[in-house]
């Protein structure tokens, strides 16, 4: 900084020198006086002068180093006041040298100089001369406009004349910058203006004159390269989007997948003329808007402002549809979404991932992000929910664009209809597969029973009531039968069973069965029996029809006392209700099942106050070995032969519960629905009069041929036949039977054959018999339905034995078909 040299050492006050002249004089005088020498008062006066002339010396000697440290100015407080980064500003002194400036001053002029040193042209250091004059002289003046050599740059000046003594100016540059279009366009593309944009489906791209992409919105970046991460800046733009034959604008990346993009070319240029750039140099804005973009497609309060009118449009339709944000929360959802997801009572959760089951959840989360945040597109998923493990269902999954911050829409069907009848489908398929292998095991089972309960009879043959072994031969025989009766059930629940279907009136069978069920009920179960008037009559077996009834009885009487122990209840009552009603096509067509022809049916309903079937337990009561009762009390096998002999007399049967006026389940009720029977009444119902059945009995012997591939069975067959007084010749499978009718050697009056069996089976080997032997009757043993095997087989003159067998029942049944052919 430069000294004030203006200033000059400061001396005593002149009073005070002309008040010590005085006093020295005085007292010059007083020494002459008194000691009346000349000499001696000189002398005085001479040394009084020095003495004061050398403590002036001394105090001009000490004076100026303290004046000097006084008055020094301290500039570094003005340099801290007046830095600004807007202006530079610099403080000179009357002898126009520069005393102070801020670092904006030294910055843009790259100088320390006064301002009349900096290299402006001749027109501005003119101005700036008289403009100095001007605030000397005034105060203040100022310069609209000033221009550098070098940079052309221009500048704005004020200049303030202060300072003690306004001995100081204070000049102030502001440098004049004519504004541009795209001036801070960059960062607001970046920024949260960006966001705002993207998320509206609009992007923005700032692309230099020569087509390369200075910057974009964020949304732009991941449309464009599938990552927010990746950056665009150097990229040529048209790289980016590619055309259609119908000059449809795509992202390139998302192809003709994606949403169409309109494209605006917005030309940017600087404002005004001046000493900027030209307009040609200047970046162009390019504007891609999404084909989606629609209603409400701004930032927060119009984006918020949609949604309510979505809801109105949404929650009208039937199909589930909830939107999302663009991080994957749920927005809104319609009822028919709650309803197909279960979740009518229990609300919408956060994140559609909270609606699967776990091992589902990262995927449908990724899923939800990608189309949230990615290309506009649409597809689906499967998915387990998490209230419903065993059937996946479908969710539809878009991107969308315009609806505020709705980003993704879920759509999903109400698919309780289908689920309904893809259990069906399945419990059908799981039943015929079960059946199969039940008919399969119970075939197998009545080979051995055939063998066992025949030698029980040969070997009866040989005892008489008290002998040692008669008892035991006659408990094995009694298990044997037990054991028949097991597979029966097997071959009901297959129906694959033996039926002797007549048409009958289903009141006829419940009064037959009433009193054993009295009995079965007990003293605690009021049991109830109403019948409609008109009933149509069925077609069906009525010992397989009383087996229906008393299964689902004892059921429904177990179930009574099983919820009676669960409520601790002592002294309980209960009810059994059978009920018989008529149902007409029309009732059928109105009750909208799908699986049931509509057609007048009659109609069994067994009720009990039971407390119902468990929700869990409804799609499984008719499989086989299920059961809810104790491990040793119960097979599984009782509904499961319901369902069989209902079907296999071409009947439905369906499980509910009763609702109680609060909703809960009060009781279980089956229906089972029979078709009316309308083809001519047999001769027994036309008239009470009955014909006495036919003596089948036979006694003139004949000639067999015998053919069955289990040994076992064979033999006792055989053994059988043979103590009957028949010529008997075996065989070993359908082919060997077949050479044995070929030999011609035996003229056989009936053929007795199994049906299945190994190479060629009873009925093949029938048909080709029947080519050679027309005439000849066949008597088939079998463990399946002879309904069945009729439908298959188609065979005139055929004849049924149902295994297992004794040797009597054999016995009598080929004495009864030799006795028909004989007349």
């Amino acid at each position: 900084m430069v000294d004030d040299t203006n200033e000059v050492t400061r001396l005593p006050p002149i009073p005070l020198m002309v008040a010590v002249a005085a006093a020295s004089v005085i007292s010059v005088g007083l020494v002459w006086l008194v000691g009346e020498q000349s000499v001696v008062a000189f002398a005085y006066g001479g040394a009084l002068v020095a003495v004061l002339l050398m403590l002036l010396l001394g105090a001009r000697l000490r004076s100026p180093p303290a004046q000097a440290e006084a008055v020094a100015p301290d500039w570094s407080v003005t340099t801290a006041a007046i830095e600004n980064r807007r202006r530079a500003i610099a403080i000179i002194d009357r002898a126009n040298r520069l005393v102070c400036a801020n670092s904006s001053y030294e910055g843009w002029f790259q100088s320390e100089a006064a301002p009349f040193d900096l290299p402006f042209d001749d027109e501005s250091r003119q101005a700036m001369i008289e403009a100095a004059r001007e605030a000397w002289r005034d105060g203040s003046a100022k310069i609209d406009t000033l221009y550098l050599n070098a940079t052309k740059a221009a500048y704005r000046l004020s200049i303030q004349r202060t300072g003690r003594g306004e001995a100081y100016l204070v000049w102030s540059f502001a440098e004049i910058r004519e504004e541009r279009s795209y001036d801070g366009l960059s960062e607001r593309l970046e920024g949260r203006f960006g966001e705002v944009m993207s998320r509206a489906g609009l992007e923005l791209a700032l692309v230099a004159p020569d087509g390369i992409v200075q910057t974009t919105t964020p949304g732009l970046v991941e449309r464009a390269t599938g990552s927010r991460e990746t950056g665009l800046n150097g990229l040529e733009f048209v790289q980016l989007l590619r055309s259609d034959d119908r000059d449809r604008i795509f992202f390139a990346r998302e192809g003709q997948q994606g949403s169409p993009q309109t494209l605006v070319h917005v030309p940017l240029d600087t404002a005004g003329g001046g000493r900027m750039s030209d307009a040609d140099e200047a970046p162009s804005l390019m504007l891609l808007v999404d084909s989606t973009v629609g209603i409400g497609g701004g930032w927060e309060g119009s984006g918020k402002a949609a949604i309510p009118q979505l809801e109105a449009l949404l929650s009208a339709l039937p199909l589930g549809l909830a939107l999302t944000d663009r991080d994957g929360r749920f927005l809104f959802a319609n009822k028919a979404f709650l309803r197909a997801v279960e979740r009518e009572n229990l609300g919408l959760p956060q994140f559609p991932s909270d609606l699967v089951v776990r091992e589902d959840k990262a995927a449908m989360a990724d899923t939800v992000r990608r189309f949230a945040k990615g290309a506009t597109a649409s597809g689906d998923m499967a998915v387990r929910l998490a209230n419903d493990k065993e059937e996946p269902v479908s969710i539809g999954l878009a991107g969308i664009r315009g609806l505020g911050e709705a980003a993704v829409l879920l759509s999903i069907s109400d698919s309780t209809e289908e689920k309904r009848l893809r259990r069906q489908v399945a419990q059908a398929t799981k039943m015929q597969a079960v059946g199969q292998l039940a008919g399969g095991v119970a075939h197998d089972f009545n080979n051995v029973l055939t063998a066992i309960i025949g030698y029980c009879d040969l070997m009866l043959l040989r005892h008489t009531p008290g002998d040692s072994d008669y008892d035991d031969i006659q408990q094995i025989k009694a298990n044997s039968n037990r054991a028949a009766s097991l597979t029966r059930q097997l071959l009901a629940f297959s129906r694959q069973q033996t039926l002797r279907p007549v048409v009958l009136q289903l009141p006829d069978v419940v009064s037959e069965v009433s009193q054993l069920l009295k009995r079965l009920m007990g003293e605690k179960i009021e049991f109830l029996v109403r019948h409609d008037r008109e009933l149509g009559s069925v077609r069906a077996d009525p010992q397989q029809l009383e087996q229906v009834i008393i299964n689902l009885a004892v059921n429904a009487r177990d179930a009574m006392q099983a919820n009676a122990m669960r409520a601790g209840k002592q002294d309980w009552k209960g009810r059994l209700t059978l009920a018989t009603r008529r149902v007409s096509a029309r009732d059928v067509r109105k009750m909208g099942i799908d699986i049931m022809p509509a057609d007048d049916y009659t109609v069994l309903i067994v009720q009990d106050t039971g407390g119902g079937i468990p929700e869990e337990h409804l799609n499984k009561i008719f499989e086989p070995f299920f059961t809810t009762k104790e491990q040793g009390k119960g097979t599984g096998l009782g509904l499961s032969t319901v369902y069989g002999i209902v079907k296999q007399s071409n009947g439905f049967i369906f499980a509910d519960n009763v609702q109680g006026p609060d909703g809960t389940p009060m009781g279980a009720r089956f229906t089972v629905y029979l078709p009316v029977h309308k083809g001519e009444l047999p001769a027994a119902m036309r008239s009470e009069e009955t014909e006495e059945p036919k003596a089948t009995e036979w006694s003139a012997g004949g000639k067999l041929l015998l053919v069955e591939d289990e040994d076992m069975v064979r033999a006792v067959a055989e053994r059988a036949l043979v103590r009957a007084g028949y010529t008997v010749t075996t065989a070993s499978d359908g082919e060997e039977g077949l050479a044995a009718i070929a030999n011609g050697n035996t003229e056989f009056d009936l053929i007795v054959s199994d049906v299945v069996m190994p190479a060629m089976d009873g009925p093949a080997m029938a048909r080709a018999i029947r080519r050679v032997k027309p005439d000849i009757p066949i008597l088939f043993m079998s463990g399946y339905a002879e309904e069945q095997l009729r439908n298959d087989i188609d065979i005139e003159n055929m004849h049924f034995i149902p295994k297992p067998f004794s040797v009597q029942q054999i016995n009598a049944k080929v004495a009864e078909v030799l006795s028909e052919q004989r007349g």
